[in-house]
């Protein structure tokens, strides 16, 4: 039976929408009506960021102690694990995810961002003294940035909801979350439950469901403090500019086009595994996939031909059915966009497998491998999000390197090679901000996010705090002054 959602959670409470407009989400493998929920408005927008404003400077919260700050966030990740069945079906319906990566990312990993971010703030200190050239001190405060306007995209949004509300919460700051509609809006509600069973404090978090209208409001929006966005690097760029002429800080997590490098020296059958799910993770439809193979030139076609054999065996299928590798599109205006990519290919690649579109409902790609002769190719140039690789020749080491790199983006990437330390000596040549070793074993401890257009700042490990707190040097000039003296 469909969910029809009917209030927004706002200054934790459920209230009624300022308008009538609503939200239809369908299920991405049958493309049958999972529920609605209202359209937030302008005026939902101010009344959630009001509430977000009385919650950092008319409550107790950004001033808690770290302990009472940290149990509030267990509580919230206890609430969630009693809630991870239903939410990480619910996510895999919503936009195709298959069902064991949504338990693992957000079930698990959503999860443990926020213990990983409680455990930080037990134990963040508020002030640190330091000395000065002068040799008296300094004290550094820390205080919360304040309001943060949380834009949150469709391939995971709950993982990618709480990349911003743990560090978030941990430094003392409300947030308003916008999810991404149509296509993962309903999670968000589950999500909220959770919050409000965990007993946050009123206007802590807040979420309004709404379209890229109501996301440039919210950015834009005189009660806002800090935005933290991930998404397109279009969109990354709009946002960049609305906060650039406000002075508002930003952090972007954008779009990718990372590169696999296989060595001379990789075992194809034992690399598999970590390189199909680098490739095809969420069926493309995430921002690290590397959607470039580089291959020496001698083994070309022996990897072509050992990647078609893996794809083509591929199961393509309902992304709740747990042996499912590869499940639809998020949305039908996105299964349209990738096969306009295979289009484009045909036209100036071999297309080894793949290529269409299996008959049924859903938004289904087949998964597609193209051999192209150079990194010249449009789909080996421009992000796809989806299950299609281009495959390359390079000559030599320092080839496979400059071919990675000659990219608009820098956001992930993979070396894999028999001689791990030379692999790891060919990663650190590779312009990105994050890059695996014979496989991509994501780690919440560790800083995450992109250069060049792959966008700006960080998330994940100790370094996201910095970006949501405000730092206050005091300059101790001395103790004491002699107010008698003559």
């Amino acid at each position: 039976m469909p969910v029809d959602r009917s209030a927004f959670f706002i200054d934790g409470d459920w209230v009624v929408p300022s308008t009538s407009s609503r939200i239809t989400v369908r299920n991405a493998a049958t493309e049958e009506i999972l529920g609605t929920t209202p359209e937030a408005s302008a005026a939902d927008v101010d009344r959630a960021v009001s509430a977000a404003r009385r919650a950092v400077d008319n409550s107790e919260w950004c001033t808690a102690s770290p302990a009472d700050r940290a149990a509030a966030m267990n509580r919230f990740a206890d609430e969630l694990e009693r809630r991870s069945g239903e939410l990480t079906r619910t996510v895999s319906q919503q936009n195709g995810m298959p069902i064991g990566l949504s338990e693992a990312f957000e079930g698990g990993f959503a999860t443990g961002l926020l213990r990983y971010y409680a455990e930080l703030a037990a134990t963040m200190p508020v002030e640190d003294i330091r000395p000065s050239q002068s040799g008296l001190e300094t004290i550094v405060r820390r205080s919360p940035a304040g309001v943060v306007a949380a834009i949150v995209p469709w391939n995971y949004p709950v993982t990618l909801a709480m990349s911003k509300i743990a560090p978030a919460l941990a430094t003392g700051c409300a947030v308003v979350v916008k999810p991404s509609p149509p296509a993962t809006v309903l999670d968000c509600y589950i999500v909220a439950e959770a919050a409000e069973a965990a007993a946050l404090p009123a206007g802590v978090v807040n979420w309004i469901p709404g379209g890229p209208d109501i996301g440039a409001y919210l950015v834009s929006h005189p009660g806002v403090d800090k935005v933290a966005f991930t998404g397109s690097t279009a969109a990354g760029r709009s946002i960049a500019t609305t906060c650039a002429g406000l002075l508002r800080p930003v952090t972007l997590e954008l779009g990718g086009k990372s590169a696999a490098i296989l060595l001379d020296d990789v075992d194809l059958d034992t690399i598999m595994p970590d390189l199909q799910f680098i490739t095809f993770m969420n069926n493309g439809q995430t921002c690290v996939t590397c959607g470039r193979i580089l291959a020496p030139a001698h083994r070309y076609d022996e990897v072509v031909d050992a990647l078609a054999a893996r794809v083509s065996q591929l199961r393509v299928g309902d992304p709740l059915d747990p042996s499912t590798e590869i499940g639809p599109m998020a949305t039908a205006a996105h299964q349209e966009r990738v096969a306009s990519y295979i289009e484009k290919g045909r036209g100036e690649a071999r297309l080894v497998v793949g290529g269409g579109r299996p008959k049924g409902n859903g938004w289904f790609v087949e998964p597609t491998v193209f051999a192209c002769s150079n990194n010249d190719a449009i789909i080996a140039r421009e992000e796809i999000f989806g299950p299609v690789l281009a495959v390359i020749p390079y000559d030599d080491e320092a080839d496979a390197v400059r071919i990675a790199n000659d990219s608009a983006y820098g956001l992930g990437g993979t070396v894999f090679g028999a001689d791990i330390d030379h692999a790891k000596d060919i990663a650190r040549q590779v312009h990105t901000g994050t890059i695996g070793v014979n496989g991509y074993p994501l780690a919440i401890g560790s800083p995450f996010g992109g250069v060049k257009d792959s966008g700006m700042g960080r998330e994940f490990g100790p370094e996201a705090l910095n970006s949501y707190q405000n730092l206050k040097s005091m300059y101790i000039a001395n103790a004491t002054f002699d107010a008698g003296g003559e």
